[in-house]
């Protein structure tokens, strides 16, 4: 049986993680870390305790409904999750991530903008 790393439970609630291929299961922010258990295997769980997160960022749709979020341990190793509820979710996060750490991920637009941006520097700044 694995083992919680929390002694407290603020939140426990159905959510989808994107690690690999997308698994169902519970999702568990407590005092000590963020912690996700697969429903089928408990065993088969992510469990990232606070102070190891770099930062949480938040796909926000049409400014108003939040689709998933992404939590950072550093700039390499990342786990994306979807809750039932992700403005519950992440309002519970709130209370062990600063909020200078919670930001709102890039649309796909300035995506793409800033890839436009990209092509004329890359043109000046290449060496013919």
């Amino acid at each position: 049986m694995a083992q919680s790393l929390n002694s407290k439970v603020d939140l426990t609630i159905k959510a989808t993680s994107f690690a690999g291929l997308s698994t169902n299961g519970n999702v568990m922010v407590g005092n000590k870390a963020f912690e996700f258990y697969n429903e089928r295997n408990v065993e088969d769980c992510i469990q990232i305790p606070w102070d190891t997160i770099d930062r949480v960022e938040a796909s926000v749709l049409f400014n108003k409904s939040i689709s998933r979020f992404v939590i950072f341990i550093n700039e390499k190793t990342y786990f994306t999750f979807s809750t039932k509820d992700n403005k519950k979710t992440l309002r519970a996060i709130r209370e062990y991530v600063p909020a200078d750490r919670m930001l709102r991920s890039l649309s796909f637009w300035d995506v793409f903008k800033r890839g436009l941006m990209y092509i004329p520097n890359k043109l000046l700044h290449s060496n013919h």
